[in-house]
């Protein structure tokens, strides 16, 4: 049972965000860790291979400077080795430029499963896991909330607005999952020490026979504009009671379109 978990090195998340004013990209130049959505990911895959009692886990990053210490801590966890792509060429990659060099990596390593968070924390973009799914032609369950396997086949509780669906897929596939499906451990001081030696493959998109254009920064078909920081939250309305509160709470409900008018 081979399981690959494709996990992001992101700025500090306590550091407001910058862009690279020459390349109007994310600043990526500061200190990069593991992007906290990927942990759920990283978690169930070594609860999964656990379960199994046999198979490995693979955690795969692309990330600039050849960075790895973000990767070192999903190795710290317990995953057993790391790929890396690194190559200057990816500066300003999309998210399909991005699932291009990720789909690639699956496809020399052949993992039974690929695991991949519903979305980052700093792109938010949520489309990668879907376009990777669909470059490797495989079938693909989202938003999961509980994953096992069983009988050969995955089984998910899909999470919905409504509850959950349960779905039932054929190996290989590929599954993003939510902050429900598993709690990441901590890395134990053993764990942290081991992950210095476990191996990591550094790549370049020529080792994976891809080019800037298709890949890099190059052929990218989106851009960013701006970043600003969020809004700060107002002051809520408090309402007094003088026997007509009920109307001016369901006059704010209509308001804000949680109940028709």
């Amino acid at each position: 049972m081979k399981v690959a978990v494709c996990v992001k090195q992101v700025p500090e998340p306590s550091q407001p965000p910058a862009l690279d004013p020459r390349t109007r990209t994310l600043d990526r130049s500061g200190k990069l860790v593991l992007d906290e959505a990927d942990g759920y990911g990283v978690e169930l895959a070594l609860q999964l291979v656990e379960a199994a009692g046999d198979g490995e886990v693979v955690v795969v990053s692309m990330a600039p400077r050849d960075e790895v210490a973000g990767l070192r801590s999903a190795l710290a966890m317990g995953a057993g080795s790391g790929v890396l792509v690194s190559d200057p060429a990816l500066a300003g990659a999309d998210a399909l430029g991005t699932a291009k060099v990720l789909a690639a990596v699956m496809r020399r390593l052949e993992p039974d499963l690929v695991v991949a968070a519903t979305e980052s924390t700093d792109g938010s973009t949520g489309t990668l896991p879907a376009q990777l799914a669909e470059l490797l032609g495989l079938p693909m369950v989202t938003f999961a909330r509980r994953v096992e396997l069983a009988g050969g086949e995955l089984r998910v509780e899909r999470q919905t607005e409504a509850g959950f669906d349960e779905v039932t897929c054929p190996l290989p596939a590929v599954v993003s999952v939510t902050n429900r499906v598993a709690r990441p451990r901590y890395p134990s001081f053993k764990g942290i020490v081991a992950a210095k030696s476990r191996p990591v493959e550094r790549l370049k998109l020529a080792d994976l026979g891809l080019d800037p254009d298709q890949a890099g920064g190059a052929g990218a078909r989106q851009e960013i504009t701006e970043v600003r920081a969020v809004e700060q939250r107002a002051a809520g309305e408090i309402v007094h009671d003088q026997g007509d509160a009920h109307e001016r709470v369901l006059a704010l409900l209509e308001e804000l379109k949680v109940v028709p008018r």
